[in-house]
């Protein structure tokens, strides 16, 4: 996995958030409870625009919610690759 810059990093690991939890049928809500985190702290990871840092605890609270490896994030494919 390679980022070039953290824009990139940042929008690819909000995309699989969002992508996991559609799939888990969670809202934005229900995750952010099962985190521990607010709402609004979620949904603006979850943003396409999003720049707001992450750290890895939170990363790792939203992973086990959802049931996943915490390297998932950081995989990007078509779905959530940035279009040209």
């Amino acid at each position: 996995m390679h980022f070039n810059n953290d824009a990139d990093l940042y929008r690819v690991i909000g995309a699989n958030i969002k992508n996991y939890r559609e799939l888990a049928k969670l809202t934005q809500v229900q995750l952010a409870e099962q985190s521990k985190i607010s709402i609004s702290y979620l949904s603006k990871i979850e943003a396409a625009g999003c720049d707001k840092s992450l750290s890895i605890s939170v990363l790792n609270q939203i992973a086990n919610v959802l049931d996943i490896e915490i390297t998932e994030f950081f995989k990007e494919d078509e779905t959530n690759a940035k279009t040209s």
